[in-house]
């Protein structure tokens, strides 16, 4: 009888690692679509008056910021301030939910919020295959 429930522990244990090891070898295979998607993605945001706009990439890092000439005569110091902070925190929020929805294409359900810390989405299965190899 132990040698019945042993091979259904073994039986459940390699469907398990077959099942994680297809997601790592899909999200490896993938990983350099993923990086040059990453490094390519610009995503932009505009204040409700039209006068800021900003662009930010996967990491939510301002790489562009438009200012219109009526910005100046229209808000004073710190309001202009307030609206650049906010368009770019827009932009960021927004590259944050179009890098979730990029990953969510590779990771499995259950994986949780990942970003873009593509080392941190490796680990886990790197070190279960590391984990099954030792014995």
């Amino acid at each position: 009888m132990a040698d019945t429930a042993d091979r259904e522990a073994n039986h459940a244990l390699r469907a398990r690692f077959d099942e994680v090891h297809g997601q790592y070898q899909r999200l490896r295979s993938g990983l350099d679509e993923i990086q040059r998607r990453l490094t390519a993605m610009r995503v932009g945001a505009e204040s409700d008056d039209g006068l800021v706009g900003a662009t930010v990439d996967a990491r939510g890092q301002l790489t562009d910021l438009r200012l219109d000439h009526r910005a100046y005569r229209c808000l004073d110091s710190v309001e202009l301030g307030r609206t650049i902070v906010d368009t770019v925190q827009a932009a960021t929020a927004r590259a944050g939910h179009e890098v979730e929805a990029l990953m969510a294409a590779y990771l499995p359900p259950d994986s949780g919020t990942m970003r873009h810390d593509l080392g941190s989405l490796l680990r886990g299965p790197d070190q279960l295959i590391r984990e099954t190899r030792d014995d």
